[in-house]
């Protein structure tokens, strides 16, 4: 059995594709959204969240509890059951996750067509 080195991460075979694609390639355009939603990780209660990007392979979010790369997690979007992520990148306040399975395109666009990004501040 072969795994799949990266800069941070050995992965087994059997998610290396899935895993390369989330993480290293970024496959999929991400979108700039506003949709409120919950988090939680493994073992945790559940919190309030925003998700400022959208992919189908993945999301970004503002978090205030930390977690470290390969944190199981399950995201709420509303009116959608948990989905089950993975963290895969901490900045500052927030959180880059990739999807245990791809969204599918169908609910990435009705999400992208009801919760734009919010505007910018006014100077």
């Amino acid at each position: 059995m072969t795994h799949i080195q990266t800069e941070k991460t050995h992965i087994p075979p059997t998610i290396a594709p899935y895993a390369f694609m989330a993480e290293e390639d970024r496959c999929a355009p991400r979108h700039k959204v506003a949709i409120p939603a919950r988090m939680r990780f493994s073992g945790s209660s559940s919190f309030a969240s925003e998700v400022g990007n959208l992919s189908l392979a993945g999301f970004a979010c503002d978090a205030l509890l930390q977690a470290h790369p390969g944190t199981r997690c399950w995201l709420t979007l509303p009116g959608l059951a948990p989905l089950e992520a993975e963290v895969i990148h901490r900045k500052e306040a927030g959180l880059g996750c990739a999807f245990r399975n791809m969204l599918n395109p169908a609910v990435l666009d009705r999400f992208i067509a009801s919760y734009p990004p919010r505007d910018s501040v006014p100077t």
